[in-house]
């Protein structure tokens, strides 16, 4: 049975293209999460008065790939001590945030998080949010496989 992992990291461009490569991941979707308004367009949410981030959802086979692996190349592939930013965008839809989506989830992100602070990998204040999820709108579909229509190699960046 498949699972979801939902999470914000920056442009959803990109952070859907790195998942789209790690075995046991079986489709992916963008999309936007954690505001107020429903069914935002991307017009609306780059205004930055919806509340939403901008999202990669997730279905995976844990069998193939454990939720662990997946937190993994999100820590892996953003910057998380930078307020609602990543690279050149800014706003609060590009905040770094984990959606959970059962208590394991929670408790799996919360732990990771512990042991990346006591590690001191990074020079600044984590501030990625860790909050339960909520109604995930789908982007448009231009914005689905974007890097793959446009035949962009995936960049990492951090």
């Amino acid at each position: 049975m498949l699972e979801i992992a939902t999470f914000g990291m920056g442009c959803f461009w990109g952070a859907e293209s790195i998942f789209m490569g790690i075995k046991g991941v079986k489709k992916t979707s963008v999309g936007y999460m954690g505001g107020h308004t429903k069914n935002p367009t991307y017009e609306e949410v780059c205004t930055d008065k919806t509340g939403h981030a901008e999202v990669v959802q997730i279905e995976y086979d844990p069998n193939e790939v454990t939720y662990e692996e997946l937190l993994n190349a999100f820590w892996e592939n953003h910057d998380p001590t930078t307020p609602n930013r990543q690279g050149p965008d800014y706003g609060t839809q590009y905040r770094s945030v984990i959606f959970y989506h059962n208590d394991e989830q929670k408790k799996k992100a919360e732990e990771v998080l512990k042991r990346l602070e006591s590690s001191k990998k990074y020079k600044g204040r984590i501030v990625t949010e860790i909050v339960p999820a909520s109604e995930f709108y789908r982007a448009e579909e231009y914005h689905q496989k974007y890097f793959e229509k446009k035949r962009i190699r995936t960049r990492l960046f951090w």
